[in-house]
């Protein structure tokens, strides 16, 4: 962009956010009038510098519980993973590769791009469930596990149930403050976790 560049000034927060409003944020702050003309190029600049963040040693951990969910969750049929993410697509498939996870072991997405608001991203990741399934399915069947408020708001928004973990900036108490059906500090506890999930 040319110049200093001010990062976003308070009140505002990134954690649960989305990536083109992020993007327009910064231009703003920055008084740049054309968030629009140069989006594509920022995401590429975003995705190159990613990449040499993400092969820095200890830049990246898989929280715990997580890996031994995702399996317990594979292996029964019933079970349709999805990721739900504020990120544009190429930098969700960047820091799943980068924690090891196969990004097609999500069939089902809805990324930054897809919604002017996070509370737009479970009506693309519904839409694109029964396109690939051919039929919807119930907003009260599907559970979306977050760190964020944010995430806890898209999902009550949309009729969906919401894990909320507290491994970010909120705590438990804040997640249940904001209407979380299940608060939890970690995923550790995947019987009981897969059990609720699965209900």
């Amino acid at each position: 962009m040319g110049g200093e560049v001010r990062l976003i000034s308070e009140p505002w927060r990134f954690a649960g956010s989305l990536d083109p409003l992020i993007w327009r944020a910064l231009c703003q702050e920055n008084g740049r009038a054309d968030a629009g003309a140069r989006e594509e190029a920022f995401r590429r600049g975003y995705c190159e510098r990613l990449d040499v963040h993400l092969r820095r040693p200890g830049a990246v951990r898989v929280l715990p519980g997580v890996l031994d969910l995702l399996a317990a969750l594979e292996r029964d049929p019933r079970v349709v993973l999805g990721l739900l993410t504020g990120n544009y697509p190429e930098v969700a498939r960047q820091k799943l590769h980068s924690a090891g996870l196969d990004p097609e072991r999500f069939p089902v997405g809805a990324f930054g791009s897809d919604g002017a608001t996070r509370r737009d991203l479970p009506v693309a990741a519904l839409r694109r469930y029964a396109e690939r399934a051919g039929a919807a399915l119930p907003p009260s069947r599907v559970v979306i596990a977050g760190d964020t408020p944010r995430d806890v708001d898209c999902a009550r928004m949309n009729g969906c149930r919401s894990l909320a973990v507290a491994t970010g900036s909120s705590s438990v108490a804040d997640l249940a403050a904001a209407g979380a059906d299940l608060a939890v500090p970690d995923l550790r506890d995947t019987v009981s976790l897969a059990a609720w999930i699965l209900r």
